[in-house]
């Protein structure tokens, strides 16, 4: 039976396609009869260096297999570089229409140990990274007047954790930029999601980072995210790549500023930010009508400081 070929003769580019899942995502891609630009700068974790073999070997299995891909090693976390990577799809392929972000480094610390050198560089490449790609995209989507997709790969570490300041506001930022490029551009016919898969999935297994997860459970910190995946099935890049990838076909063509979760064999989707209870005063509020018994139990009176070992 011959394979459905759910993307034949689209364009793609994936950012940080070198290894995990931005490589699972572009082989999916062009076993689906897409059209790879695979980037990759070939980086630390920790971002630093460079080493082209990552983008060329996934590049030599894409075509090993029968399919089309160039490589890029740009770093996105220039302007120049970004735009430098939708360029590429344009110059070997003369269009585009997928845009898939998933480069990113770490660079683990507790905030009070945290450099502005390190905030700075997760940010250039996490969240100032998709926003380069992103708009040089956009321009190319508006321009061809036939649509567009864009996928952003968040992180469940961006819901907030021990020792993660710079990465989890960056990862958070992407899933705001999300939201807000799905309402600039779906006048024009281009859709932008968001996936957020388990920490576990990523390649980015650092020492340090292991170091201070086991000290957030030594201080008997409970997780961010109170989630227990129906599955047993270990967490792997695949399942993130066939969310992210099935997020550019057409049947998700509806879809769009929407953020989805990916955890072992569970997928999800995250509801839109709502307010979760209030209370109203005609005269507005100040300290004393804030104190009133009623309205601290009704706002506050449930909740548990889930960032210190409970008593």
């Amino acid at each position: 039976m011959t394979p459905k070929l759910r993307l034949e003769n689209k364009v793609a580019v994936v950012t940080g396609a070198g290894r995990g899942i931005g490589r699972a995502e572009a082989l999916l891609l062009a076993a689906n009869g897409a059209k790879v630009v695979v980037n990759d700068l070939g980086g630390a974790p920790t971002g630093g260096g460079g080493d082209r073999s990552f983008a060329d070997n996934v590049v030599s299995e894409i075509i090993a297999a029968g399919g089309v891909a160039v490589a890029e090693t740009s770093s996105i976390a220039s302007m120049q570089g970004g735009q430098a990577v939708i360029d590429a799809a344009l110059d070997n392929f003369g269009r585009l229409d997928i845009l898939i972000n998933n480069a990113g480094i770490l660079r683990p610390s507790k905030v009070q140990d945290l450099s502005e050198e390190d905030w700075d560089i997760v940010h250039d490449v996490n969240l100032k990274g998709y926003f380069a790609t992103i708009r040089a995209a956009a321009r190319i989507f508006i321009e061809q007047r036939t649509g567009g997709v864009i996928v952003n790969t968040s992180s469940a570490s961006g819901l907030g954790h021990y020792g993660m300041s710079a990465y989890s506001a960056a990862k958070e930022g992407v899933i705001g930029l999300t939201r807000s490029v799905a309402r600039d551009l779906g006048q024009f016919g281009v859709r932008c999601n968001a996936v957020r898969p388990s920490s576990s999935i990523t390649n980015m297994k650092l020492p340090l980072l292991q170091q201070l997860m086991a000290e957030s459970v030594e201080l008997g910190m409970s997780g961010i995210w109170n989630r227990t995946t129906k599955s047993v099935i270990p967490s792997r890049p695949e399942h993130a790549a066939a969310l992210a990838v099935w997020l550019c076909t057409d049947a998700t063509a509806h879809v769009s500023g929407r953020e989805f979760y990916v955890q072992g064999g569970e997928i999800g989707l995250f509801p839109e930010v709502e307010v979760m209870r209030s209370t109203f005063n005609p005269e507005g509020w100040d300290l004393d009508s804030l104190d009133d018994p009623g309205v601290a139990a009704h706002l506050v009176g449930d909740i548990k400081n889930r960032c210190v070992r409970a008593p």
